[in-house]
């Protein structure tokens, strides 16, 4: 039997404010556990919640951003449920009127096409504190430092068919919220995390499956890799004669599984009411079309006008825009080399993003500034150095030896493109090669290409890298034809 994955996440992004959601706590990451949580945060009596009015801005812009429905009026609610590291025995969340509701994303799949994903709901919500395992032996280990932390909970229609479809679903929306500058998308500390609802059924079906809810991924590759072992567990089970379980589930990383944590609750179960100490929202008008005209250039429009402006492939406009500090440093290099867009971006992706990915570092940790790449762009451009002498100037600057023209004078790199020079180096490699320019100038035309590149390397090597390389080509071929 042919059979059909369908897949809907849940995302939550924590929105960058420096304070929680219903109080003046701190948000700051990594400080000793509880002693960032507040009365309000561990719902002491007598205390009461006050919204964070950052924090509505944050969601209507995200709302805004995806042309998503703003309703008039948002309302919080309890969800109710008790775990240890819930103090208030209940979460203040939204429910039957979230914030943001019934918007749109498009992702760009594998092979070049679009597809559109629905979002039908984006809520606001206050973070659970952290259950600590390690270091307490049998005993847990409570840290309520997160406890009212701000979070965006964005649900996905469940649209996606494969793995490959959710990561780049998931993908989309980090790359909005970080251009939008509501989350800071650090995946590491749980900033930004994911739900995976997924459910299989047999080709051509319209009912869904029993999905299973895969809890708090929290990297793009353990999305995939989630997917498909879940995907894989559900279809062996249904053919060997069993039936899914509705439920939630862990993926487990170190052994590359998922297992059963609970069954999975139903709305009913949380006994939804709307919270007695908060107000509805209220939103106007005039506030949504304010946040509108504070939008900055989002990753679609940026990747267009690449595109348009700086003559680039689709492809690589879509790389250099996916995180918006990467086309930030793009532009910046492309002004520092006098305009020329094709090979900074040849060098961003090329050459930089290699070294950033094995040294295991962000664009922001870059060692080599945009000002500096434009730079040595600039000098390849004017032929002061060739694409094979950039190489070295690029590790020197990767090394903090200087800029790209210091280190060019100082190890005196700069390429020689005095015809003379040129033509004697030239000359001596011919004279040197007798069977080679036979076997050259008795080859047919079209083989010729491939047999001067041994000439060229000699004449390379002999100047040390230096020759430029389209004069040496010109000449060779002037040179051996006689």
């Amino acid at each position: 039997m042919e059979w059909e994955t369908v897949i809907g996440l849940e995302i939550h992004a924590q929105l960058a404010t420096k304070s929680k959601i219903f109080s003046g706590a701190s948000t700051t990451y990594g400080s000793e556990p509880n002693t960032q949580a507040c009365a309000v945060d561990l719902g002491l009596p007598g205390v009461l919640p006050v919204i964070n009015k950052e924090v509505v801005s944050m969601a209507v812009k995200f709302g805004v951003a995806i042309g998503a429905i703003i309703p008039e009026r948002s309302v919080f609610a309890r969800k109710n449920y008790f775990y240890p590291d819930l103090p208030k025995g209940y979460q203040i969340s939204q429910f039957e009127h979230p914030i943001v509701s019934r918007g749109n994303i498009e992702i760009e799949l594998e092979d070049g096409t679009t597809k559109t994903v629905g979002v039908t709901r984006a809520h606001l919500e206050e973070d659970a504190g952290k259950s600590m395992h390690d270091g307490f032996g049998d005993n847990t280990g409570i840290d309520l430092n997160r406890a009212g932390t701000p979070l965006l909970e964005i649900v996905s229609e469940p649209d996606m068919r494969n793995a490959k479809e959710a990561v780049a679903y998931m993908k989309k929306i980090h790359s909005i919220v970080r251009y939008l500058e509501i989350c800071d998308g650090n995946m590491q500390e749980g900033s930004f995390r994911c739900d995976a609802n997924v459910s299989v059924r047999p080709k051509g079906q319209k009912e869904y499956g029993t999905r299973a809810e895969l809890k708090n991924i929290n990297s793009f590759r353990f999305v995939e890799t989630a997917i498909n072992i879940e995907v894989e567990r559900q279809i062996d089970l249904i053919e060997e004669g069993g039936s899914v379980l509705q439920e939630t589930r862990l993926y487990d990383a170190n052994k590359n599984e998922t297992r059963s944590m609970r069954s999975k609750e139903e709305a009913n179960d949380y006994r939804y009411f709307p919270d007695p100490d908060l107000l509805p929202i209220d939103i106007e008008a005039s506030f949504i079309e304010q946040i509108k005209s504070e939008l900055p250039e989002l990753p679609d429009a940026k990747k267009q006008r690449f595109i348009n402006d700086f003559n680039l492939s689709e492809y690589d406009s879509g790389v250099l825009t996916a995180q918006k500090e990467m086309a930030d440093y793009f532009e910046t290099c492309v002004k520092a080399a006098n305009g020329e867009s094709k090979l900074s971006s040849n060098w961003i992706t090329g050459e930089l993003a290699a070294s950033l990915n094995k040294a295991n570092k962000d664009i922001n940790d870059s060692p080599v500034s945009a000002e500096m790449l434009g730079g040595m762009v600039k000098r390849i451009k004017d032929d002061t150095i060739s694409g094979k002498i950039a190489k070295q100037v690029f590790e020197a600057m990767w090394n903090a030896e200087g800029d790209a023209d210091a280190i060019i004078e100082s190890k005196g790199l700069k390429q020689v493109t005095d015809t003379g020079a040129i033509e004697k180096l030239v000359e001596d490699v011919i004279a040197n090669s007798p069977d080679q320019v036979a076997q050259y100038q008795a080859a047919p035309e079209e083989k010729q290409g491939k047999l001067i590149g041994y000439f060229v390397g000699q004449i390379m090597k002999q100047s040390q890298g230096k020759a430029n390389p389209k004069q040496v080509n010109e000449l060779l071929k002037v040179k051996l034809k006689s």
